[in-house]
């Protein structure tokens, strides 16, 4: 069983031919809206992956809410910690350039009102053996109640540090399982303009510092991860990206899947992988995130 403790946004998605410079204006080729936020797109992952999830989240009582929730509950995820309250549904406002690549801008809202009494709820729900899965899209605080509750009772706890915060470096060597990308990871190691070289010492020494597996995804170069002392590597697909919005998310939601499953952590990776190159072919976050047979198909 998955706990997902995090964000639920609506995307409102914007598509131009190219990425506009600060103080410049680009005419958009289209807008649309998906649901999203990161706590949600892993969930969500997650269970199409295979897992039984549970989101543990806030929505507001605005139009906004329904959309946002509405894949969750037709993949049958766990909606019982999800809180409804009176600010608004947290939104993501995102562009994505005729490349693939994207700027976005996250309004919190309700996503700000997660609370430690929350986290303590959610871990109080789990049982030995469970995972708990962690971003930093709702307030460092609950995430960090959220990470403590869970050691105490010994579940396995995944942070995806992202987005990038003051408190990232901190929340991310308190998990089990840290996820970064290239920039986050520099940021929690301390260290900035690493080469692939000293980014794999850096992972060792974090690794043996804290215990921690240590995973950094490379984008089209796939991921690369320290786990108990030894370094694993897996490639996604050769692709040409359309979106890679929730392409992070999908990732970790998979992950998270099919180690909760048992399978081996090569698998895990290699699974985990291809599914976050797949979400980068269909636009939008939720919406482009595959279903288990479709991935388990390309591996």
């Amino acid at each position: 069983m998955i706990t997902v403790f995090g964000s639920i946004n609506m995307d409102l998605i914007a598509t131009t031919a190219r990425l506009p410079k600060p103080g410049e204006t680009v005419t958009g080729t289209s807008f649309s809206t998906a649901a999203g936020g990161k706590g949600a797109n892993q969930a969500l992952a997650a269970r199409r992956a295979g897992a039984s999830v549970r989101m543990a989240g806030a929505v507001g009582s605005d139009s906004f809410a329904d959309g946002a929730l509405a894949l969750l509950k037709q993949a049958g995820t766990d909606l019982s910690l999800t809180k409804t309250v009176s600010e608004p549904t947290g939104t993501a406002h995102i562009l994505v350039g005729g490349d693939g690549e994207n700027v976005i801008v996250v309004v919190a809202s309700a996503n700000g009102t997660v609370s430690a009494d929350n986290a303590q709820t959610a871990v109080e729900t789990m049982s030995v053996g469970d995972t708990l899965m962690l971003q930093l899209e709702i307030p460092p605080a609950s995430v960090e109640k959220a990470l403590v509750a869970a050691k105490s009772k010994g579940i396995t706890s995944i942070i995806n540090i992202a987005p990038l915060t003051a408190d990232a470096a901190r929340l991310g060597r308190m998990a089990d399982i840290v996820v970064a990308n290239e920039t986050e990871f520099e940021l929690l190691a301390g260290r900035e303009g690493l080469s692939a070289t000293e980014r794999e010492d850096a992972m060792q020494a974090l690794s043996r510092e804290t215990g921690q597996t240590v995973i950094v995804t490379l984008g089209a170069e796939g991921v690369v991860a320290v786990r108990s002392g030894n370094i694993h590597r897996a490639k996604g697909l050769k692709i040409e990206p359309v979106d890679t919005v929730g392409a992070g998310d999908t990732f970790c939601g998979y992950l998270a899947a099919s180690l909760d499953a048992g399978i081996d952590f090569d698998a895990a990776l290699r699974r985990a992988a291809v599914a976050g190159s797949l979400a980068c072919l269909n636009p939008g976050a939720q919406p482009a995130i595959p279903l288990a047979a479709e991935v388990d198909a390309k591996i």
